[in-house]
């Protein structure tokens, strides 16, 4: 074989386990060393899901994961964006369905942290906007702000295991409810939000104008209360630092 043959033939046999005619001890090195890196990747991008498994369950959940979904990209930083997807695919290796939830949530923070840098608004600069613009104001999010449907709460889960291995973890109750996903600064943060907070902010996401913002919130607090519903919430926004400049 060519230097460039010999090269792709090591590669294919380190990266998918394919028989080689290098096939050699070292060989068999590299292979277990590229396959123990993956895992370590998944144990870093998903701090809380391996305690929750434990080491011998997470293990053999990243072991399947690696052989469906091979790693596809230079950095193993974003190794693993489909492991909730195979998670919710395969009973067998999850106990309960409330660690799919957790594995999103997690990765969802993860993205949140590496999202791009923008400059938030001040409340400083949405005072000085004129009140006859008010109506056809939209608001851009930073790109770190997410909203996630999540079925179970698994916030008291993952708090607990923040640090430490609780001894003895919340059972997760089902609670179909949204997680605001966002970062301030270089802290990743998150909070749970009832129906009408989330499907006020996911109006705002979707790019609507606060003219629309006010017939949603009259929708829930009656006409005279919507706008000064609807602002109270974008103050609460800009204090967050979730909207964008």
């Amino acid at each position: 074989m060519t230097l460039l043959e010999q090269q792709d033939a090591l590669k294919r046999a380190i990266v998918r386990g394919e028989d080689a005619t290098l096939v050699s001890g070292l060989l068999r090195i590299y292979q277990q060393a590229y396959t123990a890196r993956l895992v370590a990747a998944l144990r870093d991008n998903f701090g809380v899901l391996p305690q929750v498994l434990g080491d011998d369950a997470f293990g053999t959940l990243a072991l399947a994961y690696i052989e469906a979904h091979p790693s596809q990209r230079p950095s193993i930083r974003w190794f693993g964006h489909r492991l909730p997807e195979f998670m919710a695919s395969r009973d067998d290796l999850v106990p309960h369905p409330a660690l799919v939830d957790l594995a999103r949530m997690e990765w969802a923070l993860r993205s949140a942290f590496d999202a791009t840098d923008a400059e938030p608004l001040t409340a400083d600069e949405l005072t000085a906007v004129p009140a006859g613009a008010w109506p056809a104001l939209v608001f851009a999010p930073l790109p770190s702000v997410q909203l996630l449907a999540v079925a179970w709460n698994v916030g008291p889960v993952w708090r607990a295991l923040q640090g430490t291995h609780a001894p003895n973890l919340p059972e997760p109750q089902a609670l179909e409810h949204t997680l605001l996903i966002w970062r301030q600064g270089l802290d990743t943060r998150w909070r749970a939000l009832d129906d009408g907070a989330a499907r006020l902010l996911r109006c705002a996401l979707n790019g609507k104008s606060f003219a629309d913002l006010c017939a949603l919130a009259a929708s829930e607090v009656g006409d005279e209360q919507a706008a000064l519903h609807a602002a109270s919430a974008l103050r609460g926004w800009i204090a967050d630092g979730l909207i964008r400049r």
